[in-house]
Protein backbone atom coordinates (compact mmCIF):
# COMPACT_ATOMS: atom_id res chain seq x y z
CA UNK A 1 0.00 0.00 0.00
CA UNK A 2 1.52 3.89 -0.74
CA UNK A 3 1.57 5.61 2.60
CA UNK A 4 -0.38 8.43 3.43
CA UNK A 5 -0.76 11.34 6.48
CA UNK A 6 -4.04 13.14 6.91
CA UNK A 7 -5.33 15.72 9.49
CA UNK A 8 -8.63 16.59 8.12
CA UNK A 9 -10.42 15.55 11.19
CA UNK A 10 -11.40 16.87 14.49
CA UNK A 11 -8.55 18.26 15.89
CA UNK A 12 -5.95 17.07 13.35
CA UNK A 13 -2.68 19.72 12.63
CA UNK A 14 -0.01 19.03 10.37
CA UNK A 15 0.89 19.82 7.19
CA UNK A 16 3.21 17.38 4.58
CA UNK A 17 6.08 18.86 3.00
CA UNK A 18 7.40 15.69 1.40
CA UNK A 19 6.27 12.00 1.47
CA UNK A 20 8.99 9.18 0.43
CA UNK A 21 7.94 5.85 1.65
CA UNK A 22 8.12 5.44 5.02
CA UNK A 23 10.00 9.22 5.13
CA UNK A 24 8.55 11.79 5.52
CA UNK A 25 9.37 15.92 5.99
CA UNK A 26 5.63 17.45 8.49
CA UNK A 27 4.99 21.22 9.35
CA UNK A 28 2.78 21.94 12.47
CA UNK A 29 -0.09 24.74 10.67
CA UNK A 30 -0.06 27.91 13.24
CA UNK A 31 -2.90 28.74 15.46
CA UNK A 32 -5.52 30.75 12.76
CA UNK A 33 -4.88 34.24 13.13
CA UNK A 34 -2.05 33.40 15.62
CA UNK A 35 1.76 32.99 15.65
CA UNK A 36 1.25 30.51 18.62
CA UNK A 37 1.48 26.34 17.37
CA UNK A 38 2.54 23.33 18.36
CA UNK A 39 -0.09 20.66 18.78
CA UNK A 40 -0.47 18.33 16.63
CA UNK A 41 -2.37 15.26 15.53
CA UNK A 42 -2.50 13.22 12.60
CA UNK A 43 -3.05 9.73 10.74
CA UNK A 44 -0.52 7.60 8.77
CA UNK A 45 -2.39 4.78 6.51
CA UNK A 46 -0.68 2.02 4.66
CA UNK A 47 2.27 2.10 6.84
CA UNK A 48 2.10 -1.47 8.49
CA UNK A 49 5.19 -3.19 9.36
CA UNK A 50 7.03 -0.59 8.10
CA UNK A 51 9.47 1.87 10.11
CA UNK A 52 8.15 5.20 9.85
CA UNK A 53 10.57 8.18 10.42
CA UNK A 54 8.86 11.36 10.54
CA UNK A 55 10.29 14.54 10.77
CA UNK A 56 8.45 17.68 11.81
CA UNK A 57 10.83 20.24 10.62
CA UNK A 58 9.39 23.61 11.87
CA UNK A 59 9.71 22.93 15.87
CA UNK A 60 12.26 25.46 16.41
CA UNK A 61 9.88 28.42 16.14
CA UNK A 62 6.97 26.54 18.13
CA UNK A 63 5.05 28.23 20.97
CA UNK A 64 7.37 26.64 23.30
CA UNK A 65 10.75 25.23 22.05
CA UNK A 66 12.07 24.06 25.26
CA UNK A 67 9.05 21.79 25.49
CA UNK A 68 10.73 19.15 22.38
CA UNK A 69 13.83 18.02 24.78
CA UNK A 70 13.05 15.07 26.66
CA UNK A 71 9.72 14.85 24.79
CA UNK A 72 8.39 11.17 23.63
CA UNK A 73 5.42 11.56 21.04
CA UNK A 74 1.97 10.26 21.62
CA UNK A 75 1.10 7.18 19.30
CA UNK A 76 -2.19 4.85 18.98
CA UNK A 77 -3.38 1.86 16.98
CA UNK A 78 -6.98 2.41 17.57
CA UNK A 79 -7.23 6.48 18.10
CA UNK A 80 -8.49 5.58 21.73
CA UNK A 81 -5.27 3.60 23.54
CA UNK A 82 -2.29 6.13 23.80
CA UNK A 83 1.58 5.21 24.76
CA UNK A 84 4.72 6.76 24.05
CA UNK A 85 7.15 5.84 20.93
CA UNK A 86 10.66 6.83 20.55
CA UNK A 87 10.90 10.93 19.74
CA UNK A 88 14.52 12.73 19.40
CA UNK A 89 14.96 16.49 19.02
CA UNK A 90 17.68 17.92 17.76
CA UNK A 91 18.30 21.27 15.27
CA UNK A 92 14.62 22.52 15.98
CA UNK A 93 13.55 19.00 14.22
CA UNK A 94 11.24 16.42 15.97
CA UNK A 95 11.68 12.99 14.73
CA UNK A 96 9.20 10.49 15.56
CA UNK A 97 10.34 6.95 14.81
CA UNK A 98 7.72 3.72 14.63
CA UNK A 99 6.72 0.59 13.29
CA UNK A 100 3.16 -0.10 13.54
CA UNK A 101 1.36 -2.82 13.49
CA UNK A 102 -1.64 -2.07 11.47
CA UNK A 103 -2.62 -0.52 8.50
CA UNK A 104 -3.37 3.07 10.05
CA UNK A 105 -1.90 4.14 13.07
CA UNK A 106 -1.89 8.04 14.90
CA UNK A 107 0.07 9.72 16.47
CA UNK A 108 -0.51 13.39 18.62
CA UNK A 109 1.19 16.14 20.78
CA UNK A 110 -1.06 14.50 23.58
CA UNK A 111 -3.78 12.22 23.89
CA UNK A 112 -6.83 13.68 21.72
CA UNK A 113 -9.82 14.30 23.97
CA UNK A 114 -12.47 14.99 20.81
CA UNK A 115 -15.16 17.36 19.85
CA UNK A 116 -17.06 13.54 19.90
CA UNK A 117 -15.85 12.84 23.72
CA UNK A 118 -16.96 15.85 25.07
CA UNK A 119 -20.46 16.10 23.55
CA UNK A 120 -20.91 12.25 24.95
CA UNK A 121 -19.56 12.97 28.50
CA UNK A 122 -21.40 16.45 28.59
CA UNK A 123 -25.23 14.42 27.98
CA UNK A 124 -23.69 11.46 30.29
CA UNK A 125 -23.36 13.86 33.41
CA UNK A 126 -26.46 16.13 32.13
CA UNK A 127 -28.75 12.60 32.24
CA UNK A 128 -27.51 12.23 36.11
CA UNK A 129 -30.43 13.08 38.66
CA UNK A 130 -27.14 15.04 40.30
CA UNK A 131 -26.02 17.44 37.89
CA UNK A 132 -27.97 20.19 35.72
CA UNK A 133 -26.59 21.09 32.56
CA UNK A 134 -27.15 24.66 30.69
CA UNK A 135 -25.15 26.69 27.62
CA UNK A 136 -23.69 29.98 28.62
CA UNK A 137 -24.06 30.51 24.80
CA UNK A 138 -22.18 29.80 21.34
CA UNK A 139 -18.63 30.20 19.98
CA UNK A 140 -18.05 32.02 17.27
CA UNK A 141 -18.05 29.13 15.32
CA UNK A 142 -21.34 28.49 16.68
CA UNK A 143 -20.43 25.62 19.48
CA UNK A 144 -22.20 25.12 22.77
CA UNK A 145 -20.21 26.94 25.73
CA UNK A 146 -21.66 23.90 28.26
CA UNK A 147 -21.35 24.70 32.02
CA UNK A 148 -22.91 21.50 33.80
CA UNK A 149 -23.42 22.02 37.51
CA UNK A 150 -23.61 19.93 40.61
CA UNK A 151 -24.05 20.45 44.34
CA UNK A 152 -26.80 22.85 46.33
CA UNK A 153 -24.17 24.12 49.17
CA UNK A 154 -23.57 28.01 50.30
CA UNK A 155 -19.99 27.66 48.22
CA UNK A 156 -19.22 28.61 44.96
CA UNK A 157 -16.64 26.70 43.20
CA UNK A 158 -15.85 26.82 39.82
CA UNK A 159 -13.77 24.30 37.73
CA UNK A 160 -12.89 25.39 33.83
CA UNK A 161 -10.20 23.66 31.81
CA UNK A 162 -9.07 24.36 28.04
CA UNK A 163 -8.46 27.65 27.64
CA UNK A 164 -5.66 26.46 25.67
CA UNK A 165 -7.32 24.47 23.53
CA UNK A 166 -4.48 21.93 22.55
CA UNK A 167 -3.86 21.20 26.14
CA UNK A 168 -5.94 18.31 25.88
CA UNK A 169 -5.14 16.42 29.21
CA UNK A 170 -6.96 19.39 31.08
CA UNK A 171 -10.69 17.95 29.63
CA UNK A 172 -8.91 14.11 30.59
CA UNK A 173 -9.02 15.66 34.25
CA UNK A 174 -12.63 17.29 33.70
CA UNK A 175 -13.73 13.87 32.66
CA UNK A 176 -12.24 12.44 35.93
CA UNK A 177 -13.38 15.36 38.06
CA UNK A 178 -17.37 14.75 36.67
CA UNK A 179 -17.35 10.84 37.39
CA UNK A 180 -16.14 11.36 40.36
CA UNK A 181 -18.58 14.32 41.90
CA UNK A 182 -21.60 12.34 41.11
CA UNK A 183 -20.20 9.13 42.93
CA UNK A 184 -21.14 7.53 45.93
CA UNK A 185 -18.04 8.51 47.71
CA UNK A 186 -18.01 10.66 50.88
CA UNK A 187 -15.62 13.33 49.56
CA UNK A 188 -17.84 13.47 47.04
CA UNK A 189 -20.99 13.48 48.67
CA UNK A 190 -19.63 16.69 51.16
CA UNK A 191 -18.93 18.76 48.19
CA UNK A 192 -22.18 18.68 47.00
CA UNK A 193 -24.04 19.40 50.12
CA UNK A 194 -21.29 22.27 50.99
CA UNK A 195 -20.72 23.68 47.95
CA UNK A 196 -22.24 24.01 44.36
CA UNK A 197 -20.12 23.16 41.38
CA UNK A 198 -20.05 25.13 38.22
CA UNK A 199 -18.08 23.37 35.67
CA UNK A 200 -17.10 24.26 32.07
CA UNK A 201 -15.16 21.59 30.53
CA UNK A 202 -14.13 22.63 27.85
CA UNK A 203 -13.53 26.82 27.25
CA UNK A 204 -12.34 26.79 23.80
CA UNK A 205 -14.29 24.25 21.63
CA UNK A 206 -13.70 26.14 18.61
CA UNK A 207 -10.15 25.74 19.11
CA UNK A 208 -10.37 22.35 20.03
CA UNK A 209 -11.68 21.56 16.75
CA UNK A 210 -9.58 23.98 14.50
CA UNK A 211 -6.50 21.94 15.84
CA UNK A 212 -5.26 25.03 17.54
CA UNK A 213 -2.64 25.19 20.68
CA UNK A 214 -4.18 28.14 22.50
CA UNK A 215 -6.41 30.21 20.82
CA UNK A 216 -9.59 30.83 19.93
CA UNK A 217 -11.34 31.25 16.30
CA UNK A 218 -10.54 34.72 16.99
CA UNK A 219 -6.60 34.17 17.68
CA UNK A 220 -7.53 35.27 20.73
CA UNK A 221 -5.82 33.68 23.95
CA UNK A 222 -8.23 33.57 26.33
CA UNK A 223 -6.28 33.72 29.28
CA UNK A 224 -5.07 37.04 28.54
CA UNK A 225 -8.71 38.32 28.40
CA UNK A 226 -10.09 37.92 31.65
CA UNK A 227 -9.76 42.00 32.28
CA UNK A 228 -11.79 42.87 29.59
CA UNK A 229 -13.82 40.03 27.24
CA UNK A 230 -15.74 41.14 24.57
CA UNK A 231 -18.69 38.77 22.81
CA UNK A 232 -16.54 39.73 19.27
CA UNK A 233 -13.47 38.29 20.37
CA UNK A 234 -13.80 36.38 23.45
CA UNK A 235 -17.38 35.50 24.04
CA UNK A 236 -16.36 32.25 25.76
CA UNK A 237 -14.45 34.31 28.50
CA UNK A 238 -17.25 37.08 28.31
CA UNK A 239 -20.46 34.49 28.90
CA UNK A 240 -18.06 32.88 31.24
CA UNK A 241 -17.26 35.82 34.04
CA UNK A 242 -20.71 37.18 33.16
CA UNK A 243 -22.08 33.76 34.86
CA UNK A 244 -19.38 34.11 37.62
CA UNK A 245 -20.40 37.53 38.58
CA UNK A 246 -24.33 36.05 39.29
CA UNK A 247 -22.86 33.15 41.76
CA UNK A 248 -20.03 34.62 43.35
CA UNK A 249 -16.61 32.40 43.01
CA UNK A 250 -15.29 31.43 46.63
CA UNK A 251 -12.62 28.62 45.01
CA UNK A 252 -11.75 28.63 41.67
CA UNK A 253 -9.15 26.15 39.27
CA UNK A 254 -7.88 26.58 35.72
CA UNK A 255 -6.99 23.17 34.54
CA UNK A 256 -4.17 23.17 32.41
CA UNK A 257 -1.30 21.43 30.80
CA UNK A 258 2.48 23.09 30.56
CA UNK A 259 4.87 22.15 27.83
CA UNK A 260 8.29 22.11 29.75
CA UNK A 261 8.12 21.74 32.90
CA UNK A 262 8.24 17.60 33.92
CA UNK A 263 6.11 17.75 36.82
CA UNK A 264 2.84 18.91 38.05
CA UNK A 265 2.38 22.16 40.00
CA UNK A 266 0.13 25.06 40.67
CA UNK A 267 0.66 28.73 40.10
CA UNK A 268 -1.51 31.23 42.38
CA UNK A 269 -2.54 34.78 42.67
CA UNK A 270 1.03 36.13 43.92
CA UNK A 271 0.90 39.71 43.49
CA UNK A 272 -3.04 40.60 43.12
CA UNK A 273 -3.97 44.07 45.11
CA UNK A 274 -6.36 42.90 47.09
CA UNK A 275 -4.50 40.17 48.41
CA UNK A 276 -5.43 38.65 51.79
CA UNK A 277 -3.82 36.60 54.73
CA UNK A 278 -7.13 34.95 54.19
CA UNK A 279 -6.77 33.70 50.64
CA UNK A 280 -2.71 32.84 51.28
CA UNK A 281 -3.80 30.52 54.42
CA UNK A 282 -6.23 28.92 52.11
CA UNK A 283 -4.19 28.54 48.91
CA UNK A 284 -1.13 27.42 50.60
CA UNK A 285 -3.79 24.91 53.14
CA UNK A 286 -5.02 23.42 49.71
CA UNK A 287 -1.34 22.79 47.72
CA UNK A 288 -0.01 21.37 50.82
CA UNK A 289 -3.00 18.94 51.88
CA UNK A 290 -2.62 17.92 47.66
CA UNK A 291 1.54 16.97 47.71
CA UNK A 292 0.55 15.01 50.83
CA UNK A 293 -2.10 13.18 49.39
CA UNK A 294 -0.10 12.46 45.78
CA UNK A 295 3.29 11.81 44.24
CA UNK A 296 1.89 13.48 41.26
CA UNK A 297 1.94 17.14 43.13
CA UNK A 298 4.96 18.99 44.02
CA UNK A 299 5.59 22.61 44.83
CA UNK A 300 9.47 22.71 44.31
CA UNK A 301 9.19 23.29 40.35
CA UNK A 302 6.97 25.66 38.96
CA UNK A 303 6.18 29.33 37.92
CA UNK A 304 8.22 32.41 39.68
CA UNK A 305 5.90 34.33 42.13
CA UNK A 306 4.64 37.59 40.65
CA UNK A 307 5.94 40.64 42.86
CA UNK A 308 3.15 42.58 45.00
CA UNK A 309 0.76 44.88 42.95
CA UNK A 310 2.41 42.81 39.98
CA UNK A 311 0.21 40.05 38.96
CA UNK A 312 -1.50 39.93 35.46
CA UNK A 313 -4.91 40.91 35.74
CA UNK A 314 -5.63 39.83 32.05
CA UNK A 315 -5.35 35.85 33.51
CA UNK A 316 -8.18 34.50 35.08
CA UNK A 317 -6.91 33.36 38.34
CA UNK A 318 -5.84 36.97 39.25
CA UNK A 319 -8.68 38.53 38.02
CA UNK A 320 -11.11 35.55 40.06
CA UNK A 321 -8.53 36.24 43.09
CA UNK A 322 -9.19 40.07 42.94
CA UNK A 323 -12.86 40.39 41.44
CA UNK A 324 -14.57 37.85 44.70
CA UNK A 325 -11.64 37.34 46.96
CA UNK A 326 -11.36 33.74 45.97
CA UNK A 327 -9.17 30.97 46.30
CA UNK A 328 -8.04 30.70 42.58
CA UNK A 329 -5.42 28.51 41.30
CA UNK A 330 -4.42 27.10 38.03
CA UNK A 331 -3.19 23.68 37.83
CA UNK A 332 -0.49 22.60 35.61
CA UNK A 333 -0.01 18.79 33.82
CA UNK A 334 3.45 18.00 31.82
CA UNK A 335 3.20 17.45 28.13
CA UNK A 336 6.00 15.01 29.02
CA UNK A 337 5.73 12.89 32.46
CA UNK A 338 5.82 13.36 35.92
CA UNK A 339 9.90 13.22 36.41
CA UNK A 340 9.50 12.29 39.92
CA UNK A 341 7.39 9.28 39.31
CA UNK A 342 8.01 8.62 35.40
CA UNK A 343 5.78 5.98 33.15
CA UNK A 344 8.10 4.82 30.69
CA UNK A 345 5.26 3.41 28.24
CA UNK A 346 2.32 6.26 29.04
CA UNK A 347 4.32 9.30 30.28
CA UNK A 348 1.65 11.78 31.80
CA UNK A 349 -1.57 10.08 30.44
CA UNK A 350 -5.14 10.55 30.50
CA UNK A 351 -5.35 7.95 33.06
CA UNK A 352 -2.99 9.71 35.34
CA UNK A 353 -4.81 12.77 34.68
CA UNK A 354 -8.42 11.64 35.87
CA UNK A 355 -7.10 10.29 38.92
CA UNK A 356 -5.20 13.69 39.75
CA UNK A 357 -8.58 15.23 39.49
CA UNK A 358 -10.14 12.85 42.06
CA UNK A 359 -6.83 14.13 43.87
CA UNK A 360 -7.86 17.40 44.01
CA UNK A 361 -11.10 17.36 44.70
CA UNK A 362 -10.84 15.09 47.43
CA UNK A 363 -8.43 17.91 49.11
CA UNK A 364 -10.85 20.23 48.27
CA UNK A 365 -13.41 18.34 50.28
CA UNK A 366 -10.96 18.71 52.81
CA UNK A 367 -10.79 22.33 53.27
CA UNK A 368 -14.13 23.70 51.89
CA UNK A 369 -15.49 24.14 55.71
CA UNK A 370 -13.11 27.29 55.54
CA UNK A 371 -13.34 29.21 52.60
Amino acid sequence: MTITISADFDAGNIEVESLDGPRAELTIRNDHLSDFYQWFYFRVDGAAGQSLELDIMNCAGAAYPLGWPDYRACVSDDDAAWRRTDTSYANGTLTIRHTPAGDSVWFAYFAPYSSARHQALVERIAGNDLAAHRMLGQTLDGRPLDLLQIGTGGKSVWLYARQHPGESMAEWWMEGALEFLISDDPAAQKLREAATLHIVPNMNPDGSARGHLRTNAAGKNLNREWADPTMDGSPEVFLARAAMDQTGVDFAMDVHGDEAIPYVFMAGFDGVPSLTQKQVRNYDAFIGALEARTEDFQTKYGYPKAGQGKANMTMSTNQLAERFGAVSMTLEMPFKDNQDAPDPVEGWSPDRSKRLAVDCLKTLAGIIDQL
